[in-house]
Order: C-alpha cells, then sequence, then structure tokens
C-alpha cells in the first residue's frame, strides 16, 4: 500500500485528491481548521495539523508523519491561497504572507520529508507564467515555487521525482475564499473601481465555470504512477493559451495583458 501525504487536504483540489487515494492508498492528510478532522477520520486517512503561516506546525507535522511511516511514496503541496489587488497599493508584508504560504511552507515541509520521499507533485497554476495582472503576488508566489523546486530536482543526489501540474481555471472554492481574503484590498482601492468590479465577477465567473476538479484528480494519479513523468504538466486550454503567451517577448506580453485588460472593463 503507498503511502500518500497531502497539503491542504479540506477543500478544492486537495479534497479531492485525498477522497481519490483514501480508497487505495494510507494518506497523510493536512488540515488547518479542526471541524474538517472528523470528515478526515470518516475516510480512513490520518489527519494532521499544519499551518502554512506558522513554521513551528511544519516542523511538527514533519515529525509526526515520521514518526508513524519510514517512507513516503508520494509528497502532494496543494495547500494555498491568493493574494490579490494593485502592486502600487498592496502592503509588502501581505505579498511576504503569499510567498510564506504558497512558497516557503512547501518547501520546508519537503526538505524536512526528503530523505523519505520518492515523489513530490507540487499545485502549481497557470498563473506561474506571470501574464495576470491584479494577482501579481500570486504568480510570484507559483513561479517561485516552480523555479526552487526544479532547483531541487537538478541539485539532490537522491533519486526522487519532483513534478509541477499547472491547471487553468478551476471550479473550486478558492476563488470565494479568495474574495473574502481580499476584501479590504478590493473595497479600499481609490481609482481602480472598475478593476476590483471586473475581477470580482471574473472571480465568481471561474468558480462556476472552471475546469472540473476531476481532470486534476486523473492528471496527478496519472503522474503518482508514472515512474518517469515529465517535471511539468499543464492542463486546461487557458492554461496552455497563457503558457504560448508567456513565450512572447515582454514588451508583447504587456501590450496584450492591457489590451484584453481594457476590452474587458469595457464590457
Amino acid at each position: 500500500m503507498k503511502t500518500i501525504v497531502i497539503t491542504g487536504s479540506t477543500s478544492g483540489i486537495g479534497k479531492a485528491l485525498t477522497e481519490y487515494f483514501a480508497k487505495t492508498c494510507r494518506v497523510f492528510a493536512g488540515y488547518r481548521n479542526e471541524d474538517y478532522v472528523k470528515n478526515l477520520e470518516n475516510l480512513g486517512v490520518i489527519p494532521f495539523y499544519i499551518d502554512m503561516k506558522k513554521p513551528e506546525t511544519i516542523r511538527q507535522a514533519a515529525a509526526f508523519i515520521k514518526s508513524k511511516t519510514d517512507k513516503v511514496d508520494t509528497l502532494i503541496n496543494v495547500a494555498g491561497c491568493v493574494v490579490a489587488g494593485v502592486v502600487e497599493k498592496l502592503e509588502v508584508e501581505r505579498i511576504k504572507e503569499q510567498f510564506e504560504v504558497n512558497t516557503f511552507s512547501h518547501l520546508d515541509l519537503s526538505q524536512r520529508l526528503l530523505d523519505i520521499t520518492d515523489k513530490i507533485i507540487n499545485i502549481s497554476s497557470m498563473a506561474s507564467f506571470g501574464i495576470f495582472p491584479f494577482i501579481a503576488p500570486y504568480c510570484a508566489s507559483k513561479r517561485a515555487m516552480d523555479i526552487l523546486f526544479n532547483s531541487l530536482l537538478n541539485e539532490t543526489k537522491r533519486d526522487i521525482k519532483i513534478v509541477s501540474v499547472k491547471p487553468g481555471v478551476i471550479a473550486t472554492p478558492l476563488w470565494e475564499k479568495s474574495l473574502s481574503l481580499n476584501k479590504s484590498s478590493i473595497d479600499n482601492c481609490k481609482g481602480f473601481e472598475k478593476e476590483m468590479n471586473y475581477m470580482v465577477k471574473n472571480a465568481r465567473k471561474n468558480q462556476r465555470h472552471g475546469l472540473d476538479v476531476s481532470k486534476v484528480v486523473d492528471l496527478i494519479a496519472k503522474i503518482d504512477e508514472d515512474k518517469n513523468p515529465k517535471p511539468s504538466y499543464t492542463i486546461g486550454l487557458d492554461a496552455k493559451i497563457a503558457q504560448i503567451i508567456s513565450l512572447l517577448p515582454q514588451q508583447w506580453i504587456n501590450k496584450i495583458v492591457k489590451y484584453k485588460l481594457s476590452i474587458s472593463l469595457q464590457r
């Protein structure tokens, strides 16, 4: 029986992955809200507390997992959040928090489990291609995650597989959670009211019409079974388009982004 570790296992992609792997694997499922522990236990998984903003809980989580097993077949780093807003108005502390949750926490946990882990799968995002306005902290945190883990793959002397999965828009609660998390910066963004209204409408549309999360689960299941997976996978038409655009000269990318934004704001 394989041993799988999943962070962010109580909602969205993480929840779907936990439910999938719980059927056939021994799963360690990371949670932050105590209200979800019973649900996780009912799935037959092993819950462990981890708060990606608190490094001490990451240390404790790694120690707990190592006390229960001497081998992790696959670590799936899912937990994350979105810090949105206009860069010129965002507090730098909030941007640092974005990196703490989406980048540094996963690297910390991965380093602590590296000696017993065979494969790491990171849930990155098409945002890592860096072409989306008003979610720059999120884009940058995902790009940084990809770069750091790819360097880890190149540098380590261990025989380990590290994979980045870059989905496009997925229909998960992440979007509504993001609006709640960023309410203050959205409501108090003088001079950018139209842009913030557009961003809110777009987030709600994404939650309704994004790619079904099962598609991402299917891909990750295949990657988990693959003995020699590629270092990066892009899933969703929007993600593939974003990848192509990201290859253009930066000047062209900027013109495309500004043109698309101007058209969207006129609707």
